[in-house]
């Protein structure tokens, strides 16, 4: 498993366990974020050592490869001096240093292979970061406005909003209860004063027709001097 694998598995386990302690969003976005930094720092780092590898691997293989000249300049040399003997010697050295060029050669290939992935590994969680700062804000905000609306909607669901309510509803009643008191209060001096002023009129009437009346019967009308007696 490559480090860039193993850094989702862990971002991934990570996220799961702060969604299930419903997390701060923010809180959460921001730990994603160090993990993948600090994914990356360890990613370079191992770039590192493997390139370090990689030319002490480069330097052992070009000495070797001249003590595999030297050691066949030696045996031609032996040979030359009739040293059969030494010759045979300077060969084995030779086979030596070469099977051990050869395994430095693998080794070599590998560790070419492994600064091939962290390459790719390093590009694509530079990526990935990249993208998360990018859309760090854009989550936080909305993590912000789902909190908002999820407490708008508690709250009016909750009971005690609907207590209130009820309350402001019986304010209501009883206010409009005392509004139409004053109402009938008002009403009734209008229809007293009305029932004053047509008492008034019919007096007026009825003192018009009886003058009337003793006026046909020959009555005496009262005069002034008899109001004096």
């Amino acid at each position: 498993m490559g480090i860039f694998s193993r850094m989702t598995d862990i971002i991934n386990a990570n996220l799961n366990a702060m969604l299930d302690k419903a997390e701060d969003p923010e809180k959460m976005v921001r730990l994603i974020i160090q993990e993948m930094e600090d994914t990356l720092v360890e990613v370079r780092s191992t770039s590192v050592r493997a390139l370090a590898r990689k030319k002490e691997l480069q330097r052992h293989i070009s000495h070797m490869q001249g003590e595999v000249a030297e050691w066949q300049r030696k045996a031609e040399l032996a040979l030359s001096k009739d040293r059969e003997d030494l010759a045979r010697a300077a060969l084995a050295a030779k086979a030596r240093t070469a099977d051990a060029i050869a395994d430095h050669d693998k080794e070599l290939r590998h560790v070419q292979d492994e600064i091939v992935k962290l390459d790719e590994d390093t590009g694509k969680l530079k990526a990935k970061l990249a993208d998360a700062k990018q859309r760090q804000k854009a989550i936080i905000l909305r993590a912000a406005s789902a909190d908002s609306r999820l407490k708008v909607k508690r709250q009016i669901h909750d009971g005690r909003m609907e207590n209130a309510m009820l309350k402001f509803e019986k304010y209501e009643a009883k206010i409009d209860g005392l509004e139409a008191q004053l109402e009938s209060y008002d009403l009734g001096q209008v229809r007293s004063l009305k029932e004053q002023f047509a008492e008034l009129e019919q007096g007026e009437k009825l003192d018009a027709e009886l003058e009337a009346l003793k006026a046909r019967l020959g009555k005496p009308q009262p005069t002034g001097g008899a109001d004096k007696k």
